[in-house]
């Protein structure tokens, strides 16, 4: 009971704290990571001790399936080089550099070690990106660039890790063992992943009770993540690989029936783990402390924040020059070089390269190190520290900094947007004019308002027609509750019109 309750009183403390952090536009993960340090230290409370793979499966697999579904597959070829840089060249020297820094501080630590600690450190967390991006609203570009690379920098900072972790296991480390190794785990979690999404989506499409679909999605989810664990391969890669290919599904392969329930309870469970995954983080600040005992802890700890600042200037240094390089690069197809584009680029290199948060998957990874591994405590120490310090330094900047910097809004998703709804005006209309009855009419000069409102850039649910609608909630919504009241009608049917007059609210209500 004490851990059930600690749990509940966290998680009301939690949503506490998110509701805190939008009114003063601050991301809550940082707040929830501050707030779970602060509680550690609270006299009798319970040790929250997860295991590491738990940790990983439980937080991890279904914030990344979320993000993976709602990734433009369009938009990721679109910018798969600055990705590509990001997860290939970013996260290796991150692993690189922490790994010299690390030997240069703890001399006595293996290459191995020092090389597991630079991996662990070396991704930008999902969580922490998704959860900072969605409150601070990039560019477009911007954000698909940085959710890209959150879904896939895990995937090779994971595997570099685990080959690290297996050369100190074995003594010895081969890079030409390693390469193939890497190769054959990327290509069947990819292929894994595509062939689960293929299978599981013959059973999703043919289910139409909303709460058996939404166990079954959830248990696919997790299952898929333990299935690749299992044969060796990287979680990461099947798990982003499965959502991509679920998501390019027809949009009749799901009813709406169910679709709108799924998307609300996943909206609702991601929230809440992604409120446990930072809390974690927080609270395993006084386990850490407590491992250091007898240890250098001043010497560890200004290591530590070195470590931090290597992190940080090496993921912004890289991103500074790779956008140098691709403007030379276009410069010389282009012939010529604007001062305004310049300088965008430069605005637009500051942006991804500061918002390189760490989260629960840098601190799970820590924590499923071996006990007899070599500077643990150590290890630990850095894990949380970068990520504490790039959640409170990064993540409460990152707005200031957008503000600052006053990039401009491509909209291309409101154009986009447009053209979606022109042509599926028009497919509407064009069916409607088959049809010569009186019902027929009339819904169709509604329609053609809404396209023509539409085609001049307005938004069709703030037509006349829908102020009406909403106009009429508050009278209709009275009549209903009078008629429950008088004890004309019972629950069932109440709820049953209740339901039909929110569907009404909500398919005219504009955004």
């Amino acid at each position: 009971m004490p851990i059930f309750e600690t749990i509940l009183g966290l998680l009301l403390g939690a949503s506490l704290l998110s509701m805190l952090a939008q009114r003063i536009n601050v991301p809550y993960p940082t707040l929830l990571a501050v707030g779970g340090a602060l509680v550690a230290f609270l006299p009798g409370m319970p040790r929250l001790d997860l295991p590491p793979e738990l940790i990983l499966a439980l937080f991890v697999a279904p914030v990344l399936l979320d993000a993976a579904h709602d990734a433009s597959l369009r938009d990721l070829r679109e910018n798969w080089a600055p990705i590509l840089s990001l997860v290939m060249v970013a996260v290796g020297l991150t692993t690189v550099a922490v790994a010299f820094a690390a030997r240069y501080f703890i001399p006595e630590m293996p290459w191995a070690a020092a090389v597991a600690l630079g991996a662990l450190l070396a991704p930008p967390d999902a969580v922490a990106a998704l959860a900072v991006l969605r409150q601070v609203e990039p560019p477009h570009r911007i954000r698909n660039i940085l959710e890209g690379e959150s879904l896939l920098n895990d995937a090779s900072s994971l595997l570099m890790y685990k080959l690290a972790i297996a050369a100190v296991a074995a003594g010895s480390f081969s890079v030409a063992e390693a390469i193939p190794a890497f190769g054959l785990v990327v290509v069947g979690s990819v292929v894994a992943g595509w062939i689960l999404a293929k299978l599981t989506g013959f059973l999703t499409m043919r289910m139409t009770d909303a709460p058996a679909a939404i166990i079954v999605q959830f248990v696919t989810t997790f299952g898929v993540w333990l299935l690749a664990e299992h044969l060796g391969l990287s979680g990461v890669v099947a798990i982003v690989v499965f959502g991509i290919t679920a998501a390019r599904r027809s949009t009749d392969a799901m009813s709406p029936t169910v679709r709108i329930p799924s998307f609300a309870t996943w909206e609702s469970i991601t929230f809440v783990l992604n409120v446990m995954a930072f809390t974690l983080i927080g609270l395993h600040v006084l386990p850490i402390l407590e491992g250091l005992r007898g240890h250098d802890q001043m010497g560890q700890l200004g290591a530590a924040f070195a470590i931090l600042a290597v992190v940080v200037v090496v993921r912004l240094a890289w991103v500074l020059i790779y956008g140098f390089a691709r403007r030379q690069t276009q410069r010389a197809g282009e012939g010529g070089d604007p001062v305004e584009s310049r300088v965008q680029t430069f605005k637009s290199g500051l942006m991804v390269g500061w918002s390189g948060m760490r989260g629960i998957v840098t601190l799970a990874a820590a924590l499923a190190i071996p006990r007899d591994f070599p500077q643990r405590d150590f290890i630990l120490l850095t894990a949380f520290t970068v990520v504490l310090g790039t959640l409170l330094v990064q993540g409460l900047t990152l707005r200031p900094l957008l503000l600052l910097l006053r990039l401009p809004k491509d909209g291309k998703v409101a154009r986009e947007i447009a053209l979606a709804r022109v042509a599926t005006l028009k497919a509407a209309i064009a069916h409607l004019d088959n049809d010569p009855s009186d019902a027929a009419r009339r819904l169709g000069h509604e329609y053609r308002s809404a396209l023509e409102t539409v085609e001049r850039g307005g938004d069709p649910r703030r037509s006349r027609e829908n102020v009406l609608r909403q106009g009429l909630m508050p009278c209709t919504r009275q009549a209903l509750d009078e008629l429950r009241d008088s004890g004309r009608i019972g629950d069932e049917a109440y709820r049953a019109v209740e339901q039909e007059l929110d569907w009404l609210e909500l398919s005219s209500r504009p955004v």
